[in-house]
């Protein structure tokens, strides 16, 4: 890293940067800064002395050019949703909040593709697609609060991915600010564009490392004309594997969303998570949440119903049940995506969102959770996640009445444990979260030493003096 970047500016260089966005948007108040601060697992505690908020890319271009001259570290931040710490500034840097690019600035439904602005919410995007009769499939937990920006420089997974792809699939086109204040304007809504390199790329799962995005074209789709939602209890992972083989065979739609989910977790969401009920009659050990999406109206509900009937029949599924209202499929939605929260009363929890083939994951589940119950006894595997692209949340709860502080600090032995056995699998130790702070370490044990050149070959080229998220990915 460049010996002369300032993370800590000095008053005179804080008023030229407020200068840029006027005195209402350079926050420096130490209360209104704490909520950018933190991020969601209580990881990192960042600290920073001002906060910008641009309201156009034209001041966006101003605050890096004059940082770049400067050698002034700066932290893009979107809804600060990330779970790796890739948007805290954690040595005093400037954060670089995009949350005032709010602006949808075109929806063409006849070529299926929208303009967005970095700041614009997930679930904002999804409301003006559907208002178009058209589909934004990205969706996360965190859609809420969570902005396009973010998602495509993390990458974002999410449930949609086994039948729509992940973020960096969903987007057509790019707008990014340099390291030196240029504008990169690759917002093209063309499939096809076969003019030289394609640098759209690079800035997607980068973290802000290698630029600032401020606008994308996102993949729009035409929306279902009938949609069923099932819970479904399951003996094993394996069964899991082989009704979701059978899904998209047989389920007269597109499978477009398959959740795996072990029973313990259900009990942390019942005991602990607002209007969680049991959704089935009896107790399985593990359970499958699945969606189906089809363009015709008709037959879909019949369709799902003979494919678990025969799933039954061949003792691949032991009880299930399809939604029959949209609070019901609420219902389970809400289920799903507090998972991560309840798993907090329980004690410490130790985090990996890995990924391996998903042929592979029933071996991975038995092999890992037993590695991390023999390293530490009493620990409790949880896992649940994306079983249709092999997305495992592999999270272990700390031994019941153990220390927490004591548990957490073995996280970095406890993820190598379990790093070790995503890699025998040909897996990978970060599949929607990025790299971040958290990963940062372990990401030159497992990647190509070649792509790691070529990656710092990159972070030197377009970013020469480092002043782009330091500290982060490399």
């Amino acid at each position: 890293m460049n010996e002369q970047l300032r993370r800590a500016p000095s008053p005179d260089l804080l008023s030229r940067f407020a200068a840029i966005v006027g005195d209402r948007y350079a926050i420096t108040d130490p209360v209104a800064l704490e909520p950018f601060l933190i991020e969601g697992r209580g990881l990192y505690h960042g600290r920073t002395s001002m906060l910008l908020r641009p309201g156009s890319v034209a001041e966006v271009q101003a605050i890096v050019k004059l940082a770049n001259e400067t050698r002034t570290a700066v932290v893009p931040q979107g809804g600060n949703t990330g779970l790796v710490g890739g948007q805290i500034p954690m040595e005093g840097e400037i954060i670089l909040s995009l949350t005032r690019l709010d602006k949808i600035r075109e929806i063409d439904p006849a070529t299926n593709a929208m303009t967005c602005e970095a700041g614009v919410v997930l679930q904002k995007a999804q409301e003006a697609a559907e208002a178009v009769d058209r589909l934004f499939p990205l969706s996360l937990g965190s859609e809420g609060s969570c902005t396009i920006g973010g998602n495509l420089s993390t990458n974002a997974g999410g449930t949609g991915a086994v039948a729509y792809g992940i973020a960096r699939d969903l987007m057509l086109g790019v707008e990014v600010v340099l390291a030196d204040g240029r504008l990169m304007n690759l917002l093209s809504k063309l499939k096809k564009n076969n003019t030289g390199y394609d640098l759209r790329h690079i800035f997607v799962g980068a973290e802000g490392t290698l630029g600032i995005i401020t606008a994308a074209t996102i993949k729009l789709f035409p929306r279902p004309r009938a949609v069923e939602t099932a819970f479904i209890g399951v003996p094993s992972p394996a069964a899991a594997v082989k009704l979701l083989n059978l899904a998209q065979a047989r389920a007269g739609g597109t499978v477009t969303s398959f959740e795996l989910i072990v029973r313990d977790v259900i009990e942390f969401a019942i005991k602990y998570g607002h209007g969680v009920r049991e959704f089935l009659a009896t107790k399985h050990p593990w359970y499958v949440l699945m969606e189906v999406s089809s363009q015709n109206a008709e037959g879909l509900r019949e369709s799902v119903e003979a494919l678990l009937a025969e799933a039954i029949e061949q003792d691949l599924v032991g009880d299930a049940t399809i939604t029959a209202s949209i609070e019901q499929t609420k219902a389970l939605w809400h289920m799903r995506h507090i998972l991560p929260e309840v798993q907090k009363p329980e004690g410490g929890s130790i985090k990996h969102d890995v990924s391996v083939p998903i042929a592979a994951v029933p071996d991975f589940l038995a092999e890992a959770s037993a590695a991390v119950q023999a390293f530490i006894p009493g620990s409790r595997p949880v896992p649940f996640g994306h079983l249709g692209d092999g997305n495992m949340h592999f999270n272990v709860s700390q031994p019941i009445g153990a220390d927490q502080e004591a548990f957490l600090a073995r996280w970095a032995e406890v993820n190598a444990v379990v790093d070790k056995i995503v890699l025998k699998y040909q897996g990978s130790i970060s599949a929607e979260h990025g790299i971040g702070m958290l990963k940062r370490k372990s990401l030159p044990k497992v990647k190509d030493p070649v792509a790691m050149e070529l990656m710092r070959g990159l972070k030197q080229m377009l970013d020469p003096n480092g002043i782009l998220n330091p500290g982060k990915v490399l």
